[in-house]
């Protein structure tokens, strides 16, 4: 692709047709499936929060990046949290919780990492496209997001590209999750705010 091309303009109406297009094609695909995640579902993973002595979050690659934003909000609430992989989580046991993303429900990782946590008596609550996977097997409480898992390219669930569906709408969950425990919380924005970072 040349940069004259791009920096035309012909180019740039045509980047901004596709842009267009696009926003719109993100838009839908979100809403479709998002309207698709079973509120009870969700309902028995938050009893799983609020019940946890403890809270670790895993999952690899993109997935692995939106439940750290999951964390950092639930941190914000109050609650004692952990990212798995970090040198500062400790070793999880039994009154924990371990919540896991991966969307085929088979990454080697986090399955790993919920079978150990399930040994120590810790509970696992999950995301995934697959009530069939080993890491809904291990899990007590089970979100399925009907999205195309990322190794599947032939899905007419999405146009979109390995798996960016499922980590859109596993962002828009946990941060609904969040909003829901912070209406039961009913703490002002400033209480949260005292446990916002303040080494940046």
């Amino acid at each position: 692709m040349s940069v004259i091309a791009e920096t035309s303009p012909a180019g740039l109406a045509g980047t901004s047709k596709a842009f267009e297009r696009n926003r719109t094609l993100v838009q839908d695909e979100i809403r479709a499936v998002f309207q698709r995640v079973d509120p009870a579902q969700v309902a028995a993973l938050v009893t799983e929060l609020r019940l946890a002595d403890r809270i670790f979050v895993t999952g690899a690659g993109r997935s692995g990046l939106v439940l750290k934003m999951a964390a950092m909000r639930l941190m914000h609430l109050g609650l004692t949290v952990h990212v798995v992989g970090e040198t500062t989580a400790p070793a999880v046991r039994a009154g924990d919780l371990l919540l896991a993303a991966s969307g085929s429900g088979t990454t080697a990782g986090v399955v790993k990492a919920a079978e150990t946590a399930a040994a120590q008596g810790a509970r696992v609550a999950a995301y995934t496209t697959s009530s069939g996977s080993p890491l809904a097997a291990i899990a007590a409480a089970v979100v399925l997001i009907p999205a195309a898992h990322k190794t599947d390219h032939t899905s007419a669930v999405s146009q979109q590209y390995s798996g960016s569906l499922f980590e859109q709408v596993l962002f828009t969950t946990t941060e609904a999750v969040f909003q829901s425990l912070w209406d039961e919380d009913a703490s002002a924005p400033e209480d949260l705010w005292q446990r916002h970072a303040n080494l940046e």
